[in-house]
């Protein structure tokens, strides 16, 4: 299992610049995982993309959709003590560290492009580009 942050997610359904190496990471390993507020982290990244015309309304529906199935049953509420004491110990957000605590709590890695993150929380938190198996 692997926890995944809100932008991989979204990498992973809206094209750009690291599409590839998200999709090569569901193929290699597709037991991902989130805390439950990538739910609403992802919306914010479709609203985005709705009023940028990138996306319709329809078709943000749909990605919706395709990334909570993809997540069926691997979303989990984390403990907001564990969230704190990671905030407190780091520049990093509150947000970001849901992520991390929730690895941390399932005895995996964090994926993630987020380099505050990796620097803060180097032992739990991956980039995703550093996933790719070796050539």
């Amino acid at each position: 299992m692997t926890v995944v942050d809100t932008n991989v997610l979204a990498y992973l359904y809206l094209p750009g610049e690291y599409t590839a190496a998200a999709e090569a990471l569901l193929e290699r390993d597709a037991d991902w995982a989130a805390p439950v507020l990538w739910r609403s982290e992802f919306r914010n990244i479709l609203a985005g993309f709705i009023r940028r015309g990138s996306l319709t309304f329809g078709q943000a529906v749909a990605v919706q959709g395709e990334a909570e199935e993809l997540l069926a049953g691997a979303e989990y509420e984390v403990e907001s003590r564990q969230v704190l004491e990671l905030v407190h110990g780091s520049d990093c957000s509150a947000y970001d560290c849901e992520f991390i605590a929730l690895a941390l709590s399932l005895g995996t890695k964090c994926v993630t492009m987020d380099a505050r993150l990796r620097r803060a929380f180097p032992e739990v938190a991956v980039a995703l580009t550093a996933t790719r198996p070796p050539n």
